[in-house]
């Protein structure tokens, strides 16, 4: 089980901030623990990222330790390949590290917690904006009437 905290990485909140300002259209829902991305005001779904900050969701990243939370990205099953999907069994609590996600790993979903300034620049906000292209397409596709 992993202790360290990335000290130069944002907080839970900052990060929050950091997906508004990127993806001003973005639906956020914020609840007690959990902030969640999407695209439609209505439902609130499906979601393209989530970011975590207690144990409520479940507790395989430990995130009862103070200052962690954790970022969740659905990506597609390519990239998931490619970034996690060789990782068999994944310490959960590892700080800035990629990780398949705990529960939606099946559904092509990774994680990271408390990702550096480097991570989130480099790693973590281009896969938020993958997601999101992702499912900008999957959306409006299913307006045109293509699914």
């Amino acid at each position: 089980m992993s202790d360290g905290i990335a000290e130069t990485g944002p907080d839970h909140e900052a990060m929050i901030e950091v997906i508004r300002q990127n993806w001003p259209d973005a639906d956020i829902v914020t609840i007690e623990g959990g902030a969640f991305f999407s695209l439609d005001s209505e439902k609130h779904w499906p979601n393209f990222a989530t970011i975590v900050w207690n144990d409520d969701f479940d507790e395989a990243s430990n995130l009862s330790r103070p200052g962690f939370f954790r970022v969740n990205v659905g990506v597609g099953r390519e990239a998931f390949q490619r970034l996690v999907g060789s990782i068999s069994e994944p310490d959960h609590t590892a700080v800035d590290q990629l990780l398949p996600h705990p529960i939606y790993a099946k559904q092509n979903w990774i994680s990271i917690i408390n990702p550096s300034e480097a991570t989130v620049r480099d790693t973590v906000l281009p896969l938020i904006a993958e997601a999101y292209d992702r499912l900008v397409t999957r959306r409006q596709r299913r307006i045109d009437g293509d699914e």
